[in-house]
C-alpha cells in the first residue's frame, strides 16, 4: 500500500474516532466484578469445565469458566488472536465475576487442538462453539442460559467475531478488541507477508508459506468491511488501540454506520494492541456495554 494510501486511512481512523476524545476524559465507574468476588455459593459454586467441541471433524478444546447460581446464565465466548499468546484469561474471570459465563476455546491446529490451522476455518470453529453450547444437553448441563449469548473477539479474534458472528442472529451482543482484518493483511506484499505469518507461528500447526498463500487468495472474502449490512442491527463494541490497527478497522465502522447501525458502539484505547498496561480498562468497558444485553446472575 502506498504512503499517500495509509495517510488518507490513518486521517479516516482520526475523523471517526475523534469525538470519542471528549468522552473519554470523563471517569466512568469501574464495575465492582473488576475487584470484588462474588459471594460463595456451597450448592452450586463456580467452576472450571474443560470442553471438547466438535469441529471440522476432530475436537478443539474448549475451557468454561462457570460463574456460580443456580439458574442458567448468560454467555460470553472470547475468541483469541493469531497466534494467540494473549488468550484474555483475566477477562474471563472478570465476565465470570460478573455473574456470567464465559467460555474460551483453541481453533483447529492452535495450542494444542488438533488438525491444521486456517484462517478460513476460524470462524467455522466459533460456529461450531457456539452450536455446541446451544446444544440442549450441553446448555443444560453447563447452566448456560442460550437466549442470552455473546461473543467478544481480540485481534484476529476480533475479525473473527465479525465474519461469524454477522451471521448467527441469536447472539445479542458482539464485541471487538483492536481487531486485525485480514481481509486487509492479504493486500500485503508476499515476502513481509510470509515475514509477518514467521513471526507468529507459536503453535500453530501449519507453514508460513500456507498462511500468506490463503491469505493473498483472500483479499475480498476476508475483509470483514463486507459484514457491515448484517452487522447494523446487531449492538457491537469496537475497541481500538495504540497499534496501528484503527484504519483497517475505520472502514468497517463508516460502512456500519452509512447502512443505519444505531446499535454500534466505539472507543480508543492509549495501549498498546493487548491493552498491556489498560487490563482493568479493558475489562470495565467490555462489561459496561455488555450489562444491557445479558441477564444478571443477581
Amino acid at each position: 500500500m502506498t504512503a499517500p494510501a495509509l495517510a488518507r486511512r490513518a486521517l479516516w481512523a482520526a475523523c471517526l474516532l475523534a469525538p470519542l476524545a471528549s468522552a473519554a476524559a470523563k471517569p466512568l465507574p469501574v464495575p465492582p466484578a473488576i475487584y470484588t468476588d462474588p459471594a460463595h455459593d456451597a450448592a452450586h459454586p463456580a467452576r472450571m469445565e474443560v470442553l471438547h467441541i466438535p469441529s471440522g471433524g476432530v475436537e478443539i478444546n474448549g475451557v468454561a469458566y462457570l460463574a456460580s447460581g443456580a439458574a442458567p446464565r448468560s454467555t460470553v465466548v472470547i475468541c483469541h488472536g493469531f497466534p494467540g499468546n494473549e488468550k484474555n484469561l483475566d477477562l474471563a474471570q472478570a465476565l465470570r465475576r460478573a455473574g456470567w459465563h464465559a467460555i474460551t476455546f483453541n481453533y483447529r491446529g492452535s495450542w494444542g487442538s488438533p488438525g491444521t490451522f486456517r484462517f478460513a476455518q476460524n470462524p467455522q470453529d466459533l460456529q461450531a462453539v457456539l452450536a455446541y453450547l446451544r446444544d440442549p444437553a450441553h446448555a443444560k448441563a453447563l447452566g448456560i442460559d442460550t437466549a442470552h449469548m455473546a461473543v467478544v473477539g481480540h485481534s484476529m479474534g476480533g475479525w473473527v467475531t465479525a465474519m461469524a458472528g454477522a451471521q448467527d442472529k441469536g447472539l445479542v451482543a458482539l464485541g471487538l478488541i483492536s481487531a486485525a482484518n485480514f481481509g486487509q493483511i492479504g493486500q500485503m506484499a508476499p515476502e513481509p507477508r510470509v515475514k509477518m505469518m514467521t513471526e507468529n507461528m507459536e503453535t500453530l500447526a501449519s507453514t508460513p508459506q500456507a498462511l500468506s498463500e490463503e491469505l493473498g487468495a483472500h483479499v475480498t472474502d476476508y475483509d470483514f468491511t463486507s459484514r457491515a449490512a448484517a452487522l447494523a442491527d446487531k449492538p457491537l463494541l469496537v475497541l481500538t488501540s495504540d497499534d496501528g490497527l484503527a484504519g483497517e478497522v475505520a472502514p468497517l465502522v463508516a460502512a456500519i454506520r452509512k447502512a443505519g447501525g444505531k446499535k454500534l458502539q466505539t472507543g480508543h484505547g492509549a495501549t498498546d494492541h493487548s491493552w498491556s498496561d489498560r487490563r482493568i480498562d479493558l475489562e470495565a468497558r467490555i462489561i459496561r456495554f455488555l450489562t444491557p444485553y445479558l441477564r444478571s446472575g443477581a
